[in-house]
């Protein structure tokens, strides 16, 4: 049982990975608060020591209110597709305000999701936002002594994600594959071990200040990756690579599609370089995941 219980406020906690970071922090027995824009979010409503409050994350006025009475505030809030407004909106303003409002209330720590790749110089406005979020939580650290824990991780999945389980789908309808970025890189993390890592992160002061990588023990193309999902689901089918200029084609038919965004040119920009570990920022080893989690124990293929 944790000796010292705290009180902690989740941006994005009804998110993927907030609903697992969420589930997690009520086994430790922490108080938990969940801004949501919709109410009720019945998942999260009969976790023990779970409260959540309807409000705007992104109004200054309820931020403020929302961070007072925490001792530790966790953002999630992210968006994968979108224009440079909301990316700059999402990634970089919401962080610099959430900054203000915990200076203002005397919060003292702040644990942030970022991305691995992140970057000024990134090739998506995706990567490049994302940096100017972790800079302005950098400022704040250095001008207002705020402790900031910083995670950037690789793909996330889980039974529960929405990235295998889209190329599951995919397999069971399309006879053929065409695929965008196929041989791009990826290190992905099982998002039981984020979660995990996080809460390690709000009980562990010593971890303010510093930047992890939250990445798996696997690298993977998404070439590799797709057949993993077809395995998974048990249909498997064929790839075929698509060129640059082919797929930022179909990237844009994607964006105008009905429904979700699938892929956008931004996400094809990312995937310019790989998503993978960079080997000069501690990992999860260093927020206690001893071993990550394999793809194959969470997605087995199926015979």
């Amino acid at each position: 049982m944790l000796i010292n219980p705290k009180r902690i406020l989740v941006l994005g906690g009804t998110g993927f990975v907030g609903r697992h970071l969420v589930a997690q922090l009520s086994a430790h027995l922490h108080a938990i608060t969940v801004p949501t824009r919709r109410l009720p979010a019945r998942h999260l409503q009969m976790l023990p020591g779970v409260s959540l409050v309807q409000a705007d994350v992104n109004d200054p006025r309820q931020l403020q209110h929302l961070v007072r009475g925490h001792d530790v505030v966790v953002n999630l809030v992210a968006i994968l597709h979108g224009h440079a407004e909301a990316f700059e909106q999402i990634h970089a303003q919401l962080p610099a305000q959430l900054a203000r409002a915990c200076q203002q209330a005397g919060v003292s720590r702040i644990v942030h999701v970022s991305a691995l790749g992140a970057s000024p110089t990134g090739s998506s406005m995706y990567q490049r936002s994302k940096a100017r979020g972790e800079a302005a939580l950098h400022s704040a650290a250095q001008t207002h002594s705020l402790g900031v824990t910083i995670l950037r991780p690789s793909v996330i999945f889980g039974k529960d994600d929405a990235f295998i389980n889209l190329f599951a789908r995919l397999q069971r309808f399309f006879p053929v594959m065409p695929l965008a970025g196929a041989a791009t890189r990826f290190q992905p993390v099982w998002v039981g071990d984020v979660a995990q890592a996080l809460v390690h992160a709000i009980e562990t002061p010593t971890t303010a200040g510093q930047v992890f990588e939250a990445c798996g023990s696997e690298v993977f193309t998404l070439r590799e990756l797709v057949g993993i999902a077809g395995r998974w689901q048990g249909r498997t089918r064929p790839v075929i690579p698509l060129p640059e200029w082919m797929g930022q084609l179909q990237a844009l038919a994607l964006e105008w599609a009905p429904g979700p965004t699938l892929m956008s040119r931004d996400n094809l920009a990312s995937m310019r370089q790989d998503n993978v570990s960079g080997g000069r920022l501690p990992g999860l080893s260093a927020l206690g995941i001893g071993t990550p989690t394999r793809i194959g124990q969470i997605f087995p293929p199926r015979d």
